[in-house]
């Protein structure tokens, strides 16, 4: 039996409940979306990891409430906006949750860097109910947070990123999605001498990156889903890193449900405006290799996965290499 719900004193309670948790729902989600990447199937990809999430999501105990999901009801069957899904009972914990069984199920298709399991729980109205919609975005890492600014020139906010880090600008990687929309961007980066690393999908990750050492990536900037950049910010709370996010609507049917949403269009928000939670979890496992973390492994009835799990009040980051025996009578030899 987990303990009390909220309103004990141990304000880290939800955290230590449910990261092993949370660590066993994406790792699932990414076996399973393994299993059928490099076969050329986006939508084979998505439902292998998306059905997986959500049986493994019901067995917890939790009231969980889907805030950042698969879409609305109407546009898909499972984890959709709105959907409640765990256990429920008098001991559960109530949580907002925000998923994305697959980032990057293009990338997973095609068996290409980078793509990952993601989710990140919160109390009740800890997570933002950002609507399906563009998000310019910029990301980076701890030295940097609070020195940038999104209404800066690309040249002012390189600038101050590089003297976070003691280095110059042409020290730095900056990761862009390689979209048309981009071009002008990426000129402007490569213009101060900076290195642009263009990457087809998973800015959430590669916000993770930027946040962490040693991946090479120094920040993420340019316009992707607003849904990612709260899970980016549920993951920069634990780490220390910043996103400023500022909605990009591009047609008036995005500009209603941005108003309906009840989100400010003209408003940039900060990483705690996005995810403002005082207990959340995030997790992420590979599903492909990436940079910071190594995609899915199988032997011989079983599966080999990495994944990164943090709890902001915690303040605990874990990245956990973990074999699984799938298929009884399973037997590996670990290998480091």
């Amino acid at each position: 039996m987990p303990p009390e719900p909220p309103g004990e004193p141990d304000p880290t309670a939800l955290e230590r409940a449910l990261v092993l948790d949370t660590v066993r729902v994406t790792e699932q989600a990414a076996i399973a979306a393994s299993r059928v990447a490099g076969m050329g199937d986006e939508d084979l990809v998505d439902q292998a990891g998306t059905e997986t999430m959500r049986r493994i999501l019901g067995e917890l105990d939790i009231h969980g409430r889907i805030v950042i999901g698969e879409g609305e009801r109407d546009d898909a069957p499972m984890l959709y906006i709105g959907e409640e899904v765990g256990r429920a009972g008098a001991d559960a914990w109530p949580v907002d949750i925000a998923v994305d069984p697959v980032e990057g199920t293009g990338i997973t298709a095609r068996m290409v860097n980078g793509s990952v399991a993601v989710i990140a729980l919160a109390e009740r109205g800890g997570l933002l109910h950002a609507p399906d919609v563009y998000m310019e975005k910029l990301i980076v890492g701890p030295p940097a947070a609070g020195s940038v600014d999104l209404t800066w020139p690309v040249a002012a906010n390189l600038a101050a990123i590089a003297a976070s880090l003691q280095r110059s600008v042409s020290d730095l990687t900056i990761v862009v999605l390689d979209r048309p929309r981009h071009a002008e961007l990426v000129q402007e980066v490569r213009e101060t001498g900076a290195r642009v690393k263009l990457i087809g999908d998973g800015d959430v990750i590669a916000a993770l990156a930027a946040a962490v050492r040693g991946t090479n990536v120094h920040a993420v900037m340019g316009t992707g889903g607003a849904p990612e950049g709260v899970l980016a910010a549920a993951a920069l709370r634990s780490i220390g890193g910043e996103i400023l996010g500022r909605f990009a609507p591009r047609d008036a049917d995005e500009r209603a449900r941005l108003d309906a949403s009840g989100v400010d269009a003209a408003r940039v928000y900060r990483t705690e405006d996005l995810a403002p939670g005082s207990q959340m979890v995030f997790a992420a496992t590979g599903i492909t290799d990436g940079d910071l973390l190594r995609g899915v492994k199988f032997f011989g009835g079983g599966a080999r996965t990495h994944t990164i799990s943090m709890g902001l009040r915690s303040r605990v980051l874990r990245f956990s290499d973990a074999v699984h025996l799938l298929d009884d009578g399973a037997r590996v030899t670990i290998q480091v």
